[in-house]
């Protein structure tokens, strides 16, 4: 069985680092030597495929063009939909009732979804 060791720097004053270097110092107490059978399996492995170079900026200008249309597009867009919205609920009366109706459909689809993120945490 070999020894390994940790070259880890000794932090300076932080509990979190403290924390770190002491959990590395459990794993390699821990550690089981494999008589260098991971290091044959990972060269035995091929090598990984290399993306294309022209790919990296390809997405990023594709990104800007949306980015772009977007930025224009945009304002246009929002003036529309609020002058319909204001059109739609300037035609129709809105009585109390319903705006406590819709407040309350909403609230209780707020905490509904809170519960159940809570939940699965």
């Amino acid at each position: 069985m070999s020894e390994r060791t940790l070259s880890v720097p000794q932090p300076a004053d932080d509990w979190l680092d403290r924390l770190l270097v002491d959990d590395a110092h459990e794993d390699a107490a821990s550690y089981i030597d494999d008589a260098g059978f991971v290091a044959r399996v990972m060269t035995a492995l091929p090598p990984a495929v290399a993306l294309p170079a022209w790919r990296k900026p390809a997405v990023a200008a594709l990104w800007a063009v949306a980015g772009v249309g977007l930025a224009v597009t945009l304002p246009g867009a929002a003036v529309d939909v609020a002058r319909e919205v204001f059109r739609l609920f300037a035609a129709k009366p809105v009585a109390l009732s319903e705006i406590a109706a819709v407040l309350g459909v909403l609230g209780l689809g707020t905490w509904t979804t809170a519960i159940v993120a809570w939940r699965r945490t």
